[in-house]
């Protein structure tokens, strides 16, 4: 017989404006990644930046890093238009670091959908401003 999934409650360590700041800073992420704009998402990221993604790893070592060449090539492969979150949920925190656990989706123009992903995203209190410090998707 198998065992029940284990589950568990998360008490959140930052202040709920903390918390409020992080889901701005991914709602802006989502903004600027649909808008195509590489200066806005790096003005949401700490360096260095990690994403772990399609069996690697990458690390932006500074601003100006992150490769546009994603999103050419799923415009190219896949049809992709633009990204909606569907689930943002904080599942751990400290008072400098949180964990979000998101879903969201890829589509085409037509709204069709290309898929659906499942990512966490550290984001990092660092010099006054909280900012994503690192990825790890399963999507590519």
């Amino acid at each position: 017989m198998a065992e029940p999934a284990a589950t568990y409650t998360v008490e959140a360590q930052i202040s709920r404006d903390d918390e409020v700041r992080c889901e701005d800073v991914l709602t802006r992420w989502m903004t600027a990644l649909n808008h195509y704009d590489a200066a806005a998402m790096d003005a949401l990221m700490h360096f260095p930046h990690v994403r772990i993604a399609g069996g690697a790893v990458t690390v932006y070592q500074q601003s100006g890093n992150n490769p546009m060449d994603l999103f050419e090539r799923l415009r190219k492969q896949d049809g992709w238009h633009h990204s909606a979150w569907n689930e943002t949920r904080l599942v751990q925190s400290s008072p400098a670091k949180a964990h979000y656990a998101v879903r969201y989706t890829r589509y085409r123009e037509d709204g069709s959908v290309i898929g659906i992903y499942d990512s966490l995203y550290v984001l990092s209190l660092l010099g006054g401003a909280w900012k994503i410090q690192s990825r790890s998707s399963f999507g590519p």
